[in-house]
């Protein structure tokens, strides 16, 4: 075995393991979504509604190029852990350098085409007339940084498949509290709005991913980065390709079905897109505290399954499930009971402000209703989310045994295909908040059934 790290995940208790590998990545991706959260709580409070809103607008479209990305990194986490746990020190070496110039390639591409596209995409989804120009700025700032972002997950994804998940988070924490004071002083001592926010994340973007890459090149274990040596492997260029653009494609696919339901929310008007991008946080939040489990998931079976421990890959399985269920259930919960104190960070309460102003009480009334359908929004999801384990857990372990494509095809039928029929059938007919967000436990349990029929008929036929 060529590392300590390496060597951690294939021999010890697995579920005190999975545990203390889980947390520091755990709190990495709850600082990342607080990080971002500071980007909409400092725009609604200093900038107003319609600042707030443009940034909302975007939530989807990041999303979509960002979970690519991300997925990118399951693929690296994946192939790297698989290597590490067979003890090879060669392979690993060209599956990292090859993954780092497919990660600078795929950055690049993504900023140009983030640029090209920023425009049609806004209005594709009808963003709000009101909107689009805030939406465009901060879209084409933020786009500036996908390199950045591609190399940061990178990084993460090999130090994460070598078991080490503490010291991303320390870069992380580095990079979000400038992230933070750069909001605030962006937008309240430059006076920017959704341009200042958009800055701040991608200086911050470009510093964790240098901070990420020094500490590879640092390192003299098989997983380190060394200069010279990067350059796009053939042998490690196929099987890279076909884990990492399936994991991408994984990611973008539920981003692009929620291209619809951006579209369908964008049907209401600019107080309601505005309530809704605040409630979204709460969705960001609770998956990433999720993922930190499914991630936990692939690296672990990665490595096993390059050790050949057939009953330490199926162990992994059921305690990184049985974790992330009750992360979902809890956080959820906890959601419907306090959703909204969790609306008050991010939204206009309905209370005014100054002299009395002719249509106050209307705009009182949107309020108080855009707040309960935000409200039945939240207990909605908040009743849901650990429904979505079963799906992206089982994902992460057929991700750790090395397929992607299958379970690819599923998301694309259960998670894209059945939502898109959804927002045009159900939603049109009914048009209210309910009956848009009732599709996602629909949705994830018609997937989740589905990716673990694969899984476990995977499971008997590599072992």
């Amino acid at each position: 075995m060529e590392t300590k790290a390496a060597g951690s995940l294939t021999h010890g208790r697995l579920g005190k393991q999975i545990l203390a590998f889980s947390l520091p990545l755990m709190l990495s991706n709850v600082l990342q979504v607080l990080f971002n959260m500071s980007d909409i709580a400092v725009v609604g409070r200093f900038s107003g509604p319609i600042a707030l809103g443009a940034v909302g607008s975007t939530a989807t479209l990041v999303t979509l190029f960002t979970g690519f990305l991300i997925g990118l990194g399951s693929g690296i986490n994946a192939l790297v852990a698989r290597f590490l746990g067979a003890g090879s020190r060669e392979e690993t070496q060209r599956t990292v350098h090859t993954a780092l110039a497919l990660s600078l390639i795929f950055g690049a591409v993504l900023l140009l085409l983030g640029e090209l596209t920023a425009v049609p995409l806004l209005k594709l989804l009808g963003t709000k007339e009101e909107l689009i120009d805030g939406a465009t700025i901060y879209l084409r700032i933020y786009f500036l940084g996908m390199p950045a972002m591609a190399l940061y997950n990178f990084g993460n994804a090999v130090l994460s498949a070598a078991g080490d998940t503490r010291r991303p988070l320390l870069y992380l924490l580095i990079a979000g509290i400038l992230n933070v004071a750069l909001n605030l002083f962006f937008v309240i001592v430059c006076g920017m709005s959704a341009d200042g926010v958009a800055l701040a994340s991608i200086l911050t973007q470009y510093l964790s991913s240098v901070l990420i890459l020094i500490a590879l090149v640092r390192t003299k274990d098989a997983y380190g980065v060394r200069p010279k040596c990067i350059r796009l492997h053939r042998d490690k260029l196929a099987p890279l390709l076909t884990l990492c653009c399936s994991a991408g494609l994984q990611n973008a696919i539920f981003a692009v079905a929620n291209l619809f339901i951006q579209a369908g929310v964008n049907r209401f008007d600019a107080l309601m897109v505005e309530g809704n991008s605040a409630a979204a946080n709460a969705d960001g939040l609770i998956y990433d505290v999720m993922a930190a489990f499914h991630t936990a998931c692939a690296s672990f079976i990665g490595q096993n399954y390059g050790a050949g421990n057939r009953d330490r890959v199926r162990r992994t399985y059921w305690i990184s499930l049985s974790y992330s269920f009750a992360a979902g259930a809890v956080l959820g919960l906890s959601l419907v009971f306090f959703g909204r104190g969790f609306l008050a960070l991010f939204t206009d309460s309905g209370r005014g402000r100054g002299r009395r102003r002719s249509g106050q009480p209307v705009r009182k009334l949107r309020i108080f209703h855009r707040n309960l359908c935000l409200i039945l929004r939240l207990c909605i999801m908040g009743f849901s989310y650990a429904i979505s384990a079963f799906m992206d857990c089982t994902i992460a372990a057929s991700r750790g045994l090395g397929r992607c494509v299958v379970p690819t095809i599923i998301v694309v039928l259960g998670s894209c295909v059945f939502r898109v029929i959804w927002v045009y059938t159900i939603f049109a007919s009914v048009g209210t908040i309910a009956s848009l967000y009732l599709l996602y436990p629909v949705s994830w349990t018609l997937t989740a059934s589905a990716e673990m029929v694969y899984f476990f008929y995977l499971y008997r036929k590599v072992f």
